[in-house]
């Protein structure tokens, strides 16, 4: 499911029932925050039958999972309406583009525009009648008298009802659950300055929460088209070959079966993962991995979908199909990761919810108190308890931190960085240590031929032609090592007969009718064939954490070979980095015997390494290290790290792209092979944090500074909801910033 649990409803008890039970997901127009995801708990999450309710805010889907015995969808959407919103069952709404008909997708614009054209008109029509501007000004203002020709004030009505189009249906709802919010909010003041005859101000503050309200939804919106545009990515159709034909044909990319050889020419994207099969290319993977330059690609290498192959024809082998590739894996985690909501966004809204009860009775209190016991004016002390109630709208606080979040998980999934939450967003900016596992985190997890040491007259190029001749036949990772290496030279290894294996040492074969050996440090002694120059040259070699493959025949030693798992380049850099980033302690853990481990430790500039460990000792390292410091991370493989992952604060998989496990166990997925990311990933984290907090704080720094003007009478209402109205606007867009990808 794509739906993301934001609050949890109640929990059928009847186990009798739950046969029954189905799910449907409907469009509910107009859910952009936590203000409706709460007021459609309490009406349709408290209907008998209803079992669970999941929101999906990005999308505005709602999925009810319901008895039919007991609840209907005539019941779901009658409790929809009576919190303010409507719904359309989802396929309907996804069939017309998932925004309904035009009034759907541009009617609150509509009402917007037309309510600041009515307030206009009444302005201008009190200017005309008057032929004063100063008259209309002041009468604006509430003084020079409070009279208002009936033309002005038709006018003014009219703005008042078109600003208030979608707020009263929801301030109604409030009144009904007795759960008082931010519309409630604003109809209040709306109506108690129609009662003072401010309407002027009354039209004034419904729209400027009407433009509130429209830059909330297209805030929100925003960040939608962001995740949409993931899906973009893909192309909707594909050339391929069935598995069981022979004719080329193009499909949407849903019907093309696994298995099929589908067709890329240059410039195309790639519309499925799988393997090449025929050609090679350049693929440019940077939308989905953020790599800066392309991959070469040849049979036997990996493709995926959203990539966009570069000057060169290939076909490759649909290995997933169009629901299971790596792309639609990553859009489906970036949705849902936004159920997974930060400390930050939940304090947020729990503050919300005690707030704007507190605020309307701060603002009752205000009203009512000063006249009652201190004599003062009832119309002054009634029109500053409304300046509060409009400055104490929580709209601005509510809606900056998730569309920050949303926009942080946004930015980071296209620099090639999957964050499954936004409390992991903000867990990754608060770590004080990592704990980096080494094959295939700090080393590239693929042995490569190191050095080439020939001896007695024997060159590399015959050396290496005679140990790819012997190590061909085996699968051990140093002879695939030390084949590969042949190839990439251009250097035809010769034919070898009679081959025969030396049981955990090594092999034996005849080339060109000469026995030839090849094998382990230990078979190389037993052979009794090495030297002290060849001794010396091999230990030389291990202790730089490389494994030595020595080559022999019937009479001596011809050369040595080693072979290690090479320090990615960007290693020592990435270290410093995190150390830069405030990284109290940066700990290797591997498996590996303790030479190499201390020559890559040394090499990659950790501050510590533990070798020779089982995964439950990297879990025992991981706890220990947390003991120490706190908040650690972890990053390792994604499988058989999993473990410390899970005991770590947070757990990041390394180079992800295209291995599932990882995706599914780890916190954070670093989709490419760039160990980089991970101190952008920190810096990425704290960047989005600071946004939070400098919105948070302008925001309740703002509403403070005009509830002080309000009490000495020094702030009017449209200067409340202007200065509101504003304060959203500015953390919208500050929000927004983390959308953009910046050197962190």
């Amino acid at each position: 499911s794509n739906s993301q649990t934001i609050y949890g409803t109640k929990t059928m008890t009847d186990s009798s029932k739950r046969h029954n039970l189905q799910k449907k997901a409907y469009h509910v127009e107009g859910l952009d925050c936590a203000e409706e995801v709460s007021a459609l708990n309490e009406t349709v999450g408290e209907l008998d039958g209803v079992e669970d309710v999941n929101y999906n805010v990005l999308k505005a889907r709602m999925t009810v999972t319901f008895d039919p015995d007991t609840v209907g969808h005539e019941d779901i959407a009658r409790a929809v309406e009576e919190a303010g919103l409507r719904a359309a069952p989802w396929d309907e709404a996804d069939s017309r583009g998932g925004g309904g008909g035009f009034w759907e997708r541009r009617g609150r614009l509509l009402t917007t525009c037309a309510s600041g054209v009515f307030l206009i008109a009444g302005f201008i029509s009190h200017w005309a009648i008057h032929d004063s501007f100063m008259h209309a000004l002041a009468a604006a203002h509430g003084a020079g008298g409070r009279e208002y020709p009936w033309v002005p004030v038709v006018f003014y009505v009219a703005a008042i009802a078109s600003g208030a189009w979608f707020v009263a249906p929801k301030a109604l709802s409030a009144v009904r659950r007795l759960s008082p919010d931010m519309n409630l909010l604003m109809m209040l003041a709306v109506t108690g300055a129609a009662i003072l005859g401010q309407w002027f101000e009354a039209g004034t503050v419904s729209f400027l929460f009407a433009v509130s309200l429209l830059l909330e939804e297209w805030s929100v919106g925003r960040a939608r088209r962001a995740i949409s545009r993931l899906l973009d990515l893909s192309p909707t159709a594909a050339r391929f070959i069935p598995p069981d034909g022979e004719e080329m044909r193009e499909e949407p990319v849903e019907e093309v079966p696994v298995g099929s050889t589908v067709l890329v020419k240059p410039g195309e994207k790639i519309p499925l993962d799988g393997e090449v099969v025929e050609g090679r290319s350049a693929v440019d993977q940077a939308p989905i991995t953020g790599e800066s330059e392309p991959v070469r690609k040849e049979p036997g290498d990996e493709v995926f979908a959203g990539t966009i192959n570069g000057d060169g024809a290939f076909r490759f082998r649909a290995t997933k199909s169009a629901e299971d590739t790596t792309l639609a894996r990553i859009v489906h985690l970036v949705e849902e990761a936004q159920s997974r909501r930060a400390a930050a966004e939940k304090w947020v809204e729990t503050f919300a919810r005690y707030y704007t009860p507190a605020m309307i009775y701060l603002a009752a209190g205000i009203a009512l108190i000063p006249p009652l016991l201190l004599g003062g004016a009832w119309g002054a002390w009634f029109y500053r308890g409304l300046v509060i109630m409009v400055i104490a709208c929580p709209c601005a606080l509510v809606i900056s931190t998730p569309v920050t979040v949303v926009s942080g998980l946004a930015s980071a999934a296209r620099s090639g960085v999957l964050i499954k939450g936004g409390v992991f967003l903000e867990q990754a900016g608060g770590l004080r240590g990592i704990a980096l596992d080494k094959t295939g985190t700090l080393t590239e997890g693929r042995p490569r031929v190191q050095n080439i040491v020939p001896f007695n007259h024997d060159t590399e190029e015959e050396l290496l032609a005679i140990a790819a001749a012997l190590e061909k036949p085996s699968e051990h990772p140093l002879a695939r090592a030390i084949v590969s290496y042949a190839a990439e030279r251009d250097i035809d290894p010769p034919a070898a007969a009679d081959f025969r294996a030396i049981k955990g040492e090594g092999a034996e074969a005849s080339i060109d009718g000469r026995s030839f050996w090849i094998g382990s440090h230990r078979l190389m002694e037993r052979k009794g064939e090495e030297t002290p120059e060849i001794h010396d040259k091999a230990l030389e070699l291990e202790d730089e954490g490389h494994s030595v493959v020595a080559l022999g025949n019937e009479e001596h030693v011809c050369g040595l070979i080693s072979v290690a798992d090479p320090v990615r380049p960007e290693a020592a850099d990435t270290v410093r980095a995190l150390k830069d980033r405030g990284m109290e302690e940066v700990l290797m853990l591997t498996g590996d015997n303790e030479g190499t481990a201390a020559a890559v430790a040394r090499s990659a500039g950790v501050d510590g390494y533990r070798s020779e460990l089982l995964p439950e000792d990297k879990v025992t390292a991981v706890r220990e290290l947390r003991d120490r410091l706190g908040e650690v991370g972890m990053v390792g493989d994604g499988v058989n790290d999993a473990p410390a992952m899970a005991t770590s604060r947070l757990g990041v998989a390394m180079g992800a792209m295209g291995t599932d496990v990882a995706i599914e166990t780890a916190d954070v997925a670093l989709m490419s092979d760039d160990l980089s990311r991970l101190p952008w990933l920190i810096g990425h984290s704290r960047r989005v944090l600071r946004i939070i907090k400098q919105n948070v704080s302008f925001a309740l720094g703002l509403k403070a500074l005009f509830i002080g003007l309000a009490l000495f009478g020094m702030a009017t209402l449209w200067m409340a909801i202007a200065a509101d109205m504003g304060a959203s606007l500015l953390v919208i867009f500050n929000g927004l910033r983390a959308l953009r990808a910046a050197d962190v």
